[in-house]
């Protein structure tokens, strides 16, 4: 696998002098993957600064689990997750230790259906949930809500707090 270049983009990739991909993204969506086994292997030999991953791309899979490695990734600042198969709220408290963590998306997965899972997850530092999909009929109470989770959260962010969403 490690043979196999990256897919070009629209731009050509950075290098340093030894080769290695000067980037703090890695997208890995779209690929049946369950298991993160072996990602620190994976990036210390693509990447020039493997642990400056601030970007991870994990979106439609196959993880039921947050796997220890991404705990590893102190720089990550986005993760996208949705379109898995994550079933408990447990599973993402385990992000709790990386600091610079700000966006999760989960949508797409069991977890969704979990009663107020927006609500108790907008309540960890530093999370901001994205994509509020809102049926019309519980649009006032979902505002309602949306509305009080912004402010605890402006209160506990202070001015750097910028919703994500208006229900006006």
């Amino acid at each position: 696998m490690l043979s196999d270049e990256p897919n070009p983009g629209a731009r050509p990739l950075k290098r340093d002098s030894e080769q290695k991909i000067l980037s703090a993204t890695l997208r890995l969506n779209n690929n049946f993957l369950s298991d993160l086994t072996g990602l620190m292997d994976t990036l210390s030999a693509l990447y020039a600064e493997p642990t400056r991953l601030a970007w991870l791309d994990i979106s439609f899979n196959e993880f039921q689990h947050i796997h220890p490695v991404l705990t590893q990734l102190k720089e990550l600042r986005l993760l996208y997750l949705h379109g898995n198969r994550i079933c408990k709220l447990s599973e993402v408290d385990k992000l709790a230790v990386l600091p610079f963590l700000h966006t999760i998306t989960l949508h797409g997965n069991p977890i969704v259906t979990e009663r107020d899972y927006r609500y108790e997850l907008s309540f960890l530092p530093r999370y901001t949930i994205k994509t509020l999909y809102v049926k019309y009929k519980a649009r006032p109470a979902v505002c309602e809500l949306v509305f009080l989770t912004q402010q605890v959260l402006k209160l506990r962010l202070g001015s750097g707090y910028k919703p994500l969403l208006s229900c006006a």
